[in-house]
């Protein structure tokens, strides 16, 4: 059986989406699964679009993969960016992210 875990998306009217995902999923996967508003997802997770934005909370931020290059480029484009954004089609589901709050850019709404 898969494992799943809570991750709780913010939207940024404070609105909050709490979901379950699966370990190993992506958290933008989660988030389109359960129709959580603001991450649209247009390329369907091949981190060339950054429709699905997320800020994360700095004591969460250490428990995430480095970026990755396209990552990166991608965040260029976006609007809104800060040092806590992160593509959530790039950050895949684990243990450790279990309880991860994730805020949505106004931007996405």
């Amino acid at each position: 059986m898969v494992q799943k875990y809570r991750v709780i998306f913010i939207e940024d009217s404070g609105k909050e989406h709490a979901v379950e995902v699966a370990e190993g999923w992506s958290l933008m996967e989660g988030a389109v699964k359960h129709l959580v508003p603001g991450i649209d997802a247009d390329c369907g997770g091949a981190c060339a679009c950054a429709t699905c934005q997320v800020y994360v909370a700095p004591d969460w931020m250490a428990k995430l993969p480095p970026k990755s290059d396209m990552e990166e480029t991608m965040l260029d484009f976006a609007p809104d960016v800060t040092s806590e954004s992160r593509l959530s089609c790039q950050v895949r589901m684990t243990a450790a992210l279990d309880g991860i709050i994730l805020k949505l850019p106004k931007s996405q709404h």
